[in-house]
């Protein structure tokens, strides 16, 4: 695996048999659940803002803190708090570890990727709220079958969430054909994905380039070299506003040998140059090509005791 230069969080518990999750509020998580700093995790991180004013900033898009928001963060996104004040809410991490009891919550996070902010109505929002608070007692009072209970109230969390965003209820995907398509999305996650080839993700995956085509294709309506330019760029996006580097270090870092080829392969995919991708999410701006949303514009449209959980 090549250095990641963007910072990189794990959840940590404070012994072997804790489970691979954690709740709590915006402050008893502790001061990194609203870092100001881009990073990325290795889990998942759901959060539910009730007040406060700032940006919330998710692969280089803003998106203007307009309460109540629900925000889910997936393993390998960048993203980071600017001009926060006041946040208040609540915070869940978990692992695919976690998921194993609802396989089918995987396909629903992977949902949420794509409206990564949405403002719930008032009547939701209540009972998301109740539900968040019922999480957090069963956390902390570790009752007998405490980890089942909070597996199934993490379903329900994730159901209401894919509702919200007009995925509707989750199914698992049926057969070998639906699994091929839903591990090749679990490896566009990885963040050197995009370095990879058709061919290569098919070894990978133990099927043919052809299968691997046409179960991609049906699941999601595109193709997998499709899929892998934009993970590619998504990737790039992510190091040129995540980090200090060069645009020749990042397209090294992408798999581009020739900076000037990657400087045509990012313009082509996005419309503009890397360099002014980076100066418009400077600038607040989000994102020069990326569809992004800064302002309650974006949210209307839906678009543990101690802190030990993220290093």
């Amino acid at each position: 695996m090549t250095y990641d230069p963007v910072p990189l969080h794990r959840l940590e518990v404070p012994a072997p048999n804790e489970l691979p999750f954690a709740i709590g509020s915006f402050d008893t998580i502790g001061p990194l659940s609203r870092a100001a700093f881009p990073h990325r995790h290795v889990f998942h991180e759901i959060v539910y803002v009730t007040s406060g004013r700032g940006t919330h900033v998710v692969d280089a898009v803003p998106w203007r803190l307009s309460p109540p928001n629900l925000c889910a963060v997936a393993p390998g996104q960048v993203h980071h708090w600017r001009g926060v004040s006041g946040l208040n809410g609540w915070v869940v991490l978990f692992t695919d570890d976690f998921l194993l009891e609802h396989p089918e919550d995987r396909e629903a996070l992977r949902a949420l990727r794509e409206r990564p902010w949405l403002r719930p109505p008032r009547d939701e929002a209540v009972r998301l709220s109740a539900l968040l608070r019922e999480m957090d007692r069963e956390y902390r009072g570790r009752g007998g079958g405490f980890a089942s209970v909070l597996q199934s109230y993490l379903h329900v969390l994730l159901v209401r969430a894919s509702r919200l965003s007009g995925g509707g209820t989750p199914a698992p995907a049926a057969g070998r054909t639906g699994g091929t398509a839903r591990d090749f999305g679990r490896l566009l996650e990885e963040s050197e994905a995009g370095r990879l080839s058709v061919r290569e993700c098919a070894a990978r995956l133990g099927v043919s380039v052809g299968h691997l085509n046409e179960t991609v294709k049906r699941a999601t309506g595109r193709t997998p070299g499709q899929l892998l330019r934009r993970a590619r760029v998504l990737e790039a996006k992510r190091l040129l506003t995540g980090t200090g580097m060069t645009v020749g270090q990042v397209a090294r870092h992408t798999g581009f040998a020739d900076p000037a080829y990657f400087c045509r392969f990012f313009r082509r995919e996005t419309g503009v140059s890397p360099g002014a991708f980076r100066r418009g999410a400077g600038e607040g701006g989000g994102a020069g090509a990326g569809g992004g949303v800064d302002g309650e514009r974006g949210a209307d449209r839906g678009r543990t005791g101690s802190n030990h959980h993220e290093r």
